[in-house]
């Protein structure tokens, strides 16, 4: 058996693509860190018996797909707040009860997916929040047929060997998901690749607005059909009169309320968003997710839940500061 350094040295390599690809299909940061661990301890464990009949890599994803389909045996798929019901019809209704025991969707940080850019220039529209929640909806192993053919570009000969199937079994396997991918999927528009400056700029403007508590503004770059999605809240808004309502009554309802933090998430500009408290210090509380099409902001999905900031490498603390610049706020996380 190899040495662990050894073995690490060996695997290391492929540690961002058995993330992305167990992200994919757990819909979970924390799942996927967990199966590729147990990836990386079984394919350890097991080195002495690899006798490279096939790649490295395909070995590894053998048993990080066998992980994964272990994993999912015992656990329904992981939501956003749209996927469970119709959108709520009265913004300054009451909120519904938290919904903690829900398996919620969770967003990926760039930074942990890949050292190269570039690569995660490449993986962007296959990381879309809008695609990591239609995959949900696929039985587990039509989604890891999908995602090796369609997303990682696999052969069919090489995932039929990898799920010790027929060429023609993993074909398929392959026409069905598709198939009923096509009726949750998201639309070429939702996984367009974002077009720089144009969204880099409107998302300062969204930041900006919300930061200063600007409704208004904040209103001018919502598509009229746009959506607002607060998990573990499952209460959720469409159209951008409901959304600016809801947000005017409940959530920016004073200047620097809200700092945004600038970061990436899902191959995609996110931000994490921390809330002031009694004392003027800012707090972890969550990470937002906006979607854009170049013009307008068509979606908003703020994870509120501080402990994924620390997923991001930012603080849970910040303290306020007189003149604090938003362009530069990510220099003090």
């Amino acid at each position: 058996m190899t040495s662990t350094v050894g073995f690490e040295q060996l695997a290391d390599p492929f540690r961002g693509e058995l993330l992305g690809y167990c992200y994919r299909m757990l819909g979970s940061v924390e799942d996927a860190e967990d199966q590729v661990q147990e990836t990386l301890l079984r394919a350890w464990r097991g080195y002495g018996d690899f006798e490279g009949r096939s790649s490295l890599r395909t070995w590894l994803f053998r048993i990080a797909t066998n992980a994964c389909l272990r994993a999912l045996e015992t656990r329904g798929k992981r939501p956003l707040p749209s996927g469970l019901g119709a959108p709520a019809e009265d913004p300054e209704g009451p909120l519904a009860p938290l919904a903690a025991e829900i398996p919620w969707l969770q967003p990926m940080p760039d930074s942990l997916l890949m050292a190269d850019p570039a690569a995660v220039v490449t993986a962007r529209a296959s990381l879309r929040l809008a695609l990591i929640a239609a995959l949900q909806y696929l039985p587990p192993r039509q989604r890891a047929v999908l995602i090796l053919r369609d997303v990682l570009g696999w052969h069919a000969a090489e995932v039929a060997a990898l799920l010790e199937i027929s060429t023609t079994a993993a074909n398929s396997v392959l026409q069905r998901a598709r198939a009923q991918l096509a009726h949750v999927t998201p639309t070429e528009e939702d996984l367009r690749e974002p077009a720089e400056p144009a969204d880099r700029e409107l998302l300062d403007r969204y930041a900006r607005a919300f930061e200063s508590a600007d409704v208004a503004a904040l209103t001018e770059l919502l598509r009229k059909d746009a959506t607002f999605e607060m998990p573990p809240q499952p209460l959720w808004f469409s159209g951008r009169d409901r959304i600016a309502r809801f947000l005017r009554s409940r959530v920016l309802t004073e200047a620097g309320r809200f700092l945004l933090v600038p970061t990436s998430a899902n191959g995609n500009r996110a931000f994490a968003a921390y809330e002031r408290t009694a004392d003027n210090t800012y707090v972890a509380h969550g990470i937002q997710v906006p979607a854009t099409d170049g013009a307008w902001v068509t979606g908003i999905v703020s994870f509120n839940e501080a402990r994924l900031v620390r997923k991001f490498g930012l603080a849970v603390e910040l303290m306020s500061a007189p003149g604090f610049v938003h362009a530069d706020r990510h220099d003090h996380a």
